[in-house]
């Protein structure tokens, strides 16, 4: 019963801060994040069956998001064009069908193979569909894309979703659907299949379970989530374009699933919530947003592999022990020179991307300082500070292990 209401307070808690947000942030802008976000959770969410549960590297996964935006948009203007009383809540429907028919495709000979072989041709796979996008224009509409009008389809209760406001909630509305979908998934054998073909395939194969059938059937299923949500992003856009398909689609919903944590349920959700907002709002801050993400996901797999949630997870424990109150001085004692570093490397990122990248320009201000990157007195002053901040933590990070050392012990 605990375990229940737990989880019942949960999807409480979930169904509270969707409605809540448009009311905290009403501007259209922000209710297209806020849609995006719910998007991404779901394609995350959706590469986690692959990954997180049956222990499948795909580097191809955003061909089933970009088909389902594709069927999704395609259908929505045959809608329109005929008139048809087709709402535009049925629309994801369309969209999970093309995922589906995508991975059904693809999956009946990848998951054939498993490890580096099917992570291979995974990105083989999105590397042809991505140069059969520029033959087939027609359906994929070269480099303009598709696009479509959503206020247009037949009204669902009066309302056809051309405010942005309204579109955020049935956006949203799908996405919940779509997570306590796969949260369900799960719980049930299958679920568990999933988690013994990932971690011993000859043993699930001995105990009567088929390890090829077992990571088809999460392809197809990880592939018709993908494919709603696709669905879900042709709405709030009212565009789809090839770039939906491409490998840095894929990467990027890697990302977000690896910086969250594969462990757990949750981290993909956090992971996309954060990769995203980063995504949008680092775009408007500098033009090297990018290099800010590579090195997010390469110090998370060097010092956080399990993700955020697997941190946040640890420091849960501590805190219901009572004994989190031993990690304070550690933490107050590195927050300093954590800082230091990050300032350190900030600015090292930043000299270094209007140093190489010329288009952007050499020079360049923060906050009304002038800096230009040729300048090797800023370059200096940006290595010492990056340096200073390393030395620093790393005099102080065995106290933040102690901490940690002594808590293990007392737990």
């Amino acid at each position: 019963m605990t375990a229940r209401v737990r989880f019942a307070g949960i999807c409480l808690g979930w169904i509270a801060l969707f409605l809540l947000l448009p009311h905290a942030f009403g501007s259209d802008a922000a209710l297209s994040t806020m849609s995006l976000i719910w998007v991404m959770i779901v394609v995350a969410l959706s590469y986690n069956m692959l990954l997180g549960q049956t222990g499948l590297l795909s580097f191809g996964h955003a061909v089933y998001y970009g088909l389902g935006g594709f069927f999704a948009v395609h259908a929505m203007n045959i809608v329109i064009h005929q008139h048809s009383p087709v709402p535009l809540a049925a629309i994801p429907v369309v969209g999970g069908l093309g995922g589906l028919v995508g991975a059904i495709l693809f999956g009946s000979f990848s998951t054939k193979r498993d490890g580096t072989a099917f992570a291979m041709i995974s990105l083989g796979i999105g590397e042809l569909v991505v140069a059969a996008a520029a033959i087939l224009q027609d359906f994929f509409g070269g480099e303009s894309g598709i696009t479509t009008n959503r206020a247009r389809l037949a009204p669902l209760f009066g309302y056809r979703f051309g405010p942005q406001v309204q579109a955020y909630y049935l956006i949203g509305a799908w996405a919940l659907l779509c997570i306590l979908a796969m949260y369900a998934i799960t719980r049930t054998p299958f679920g568990c299949a999933c988690n013994a073909v990932r971690e011993n395939p000859e043993r699930a194969e001995f105990i009567g379970y088929n390890p090829r059938t077992v990571r088809f059937l999460a392809f197809c299923l990880a592939g018709c989530f993908a494919g709603t949500a696709g669905a879900l992003a042709a709405i709030n856009f009212e565009l789809v374009g090839v770039t939906t398909l491409t490998s840095a689609q894929s990467g990027m919903i890697l990302l977000m699933t690896y910086v969250g944590g594969t462990t757990q349920f949750a981290g993909p959700i956090l992971g996309a919530a954060l990769v995203t907002y980063l995504q949008i709002k680092l775009s408007d801050v500098t033009d090297g947003w990018l290099m800010y993400l590579g090195l997010m996901f390469m110090l998370a797999v060097i010092y956080m592999p399990d993700g955020i949630a697997g941190w946040l997870t640890l420091h849960w424990i501590a805190v219901r022990r009572g004994h989190a109150v031993r990690l304070v001085p550690a933490y107050l004692l590195v927050c300093g020179p954590l800082c230091l570093l990050l300032l350190g490397g900030i600015m090292v990122v930043e000299l270094a991307y209007h140093l190489f990248g010329a288009s952007s320009g050499f020079a360049f201000s923060v906050h009304g300082i002038a800096i230009d990157s040729r300048n090797p007195v800023q370059w200096a002053t940006a290595g010492f500070v990056t340096a200073a901040g390393l030395w620093l933590t790393e005099r102080g990070w065995p106290r933040v292990r102690a901490a940690w050392s002594s808590l293990d012990v007392a737990g």
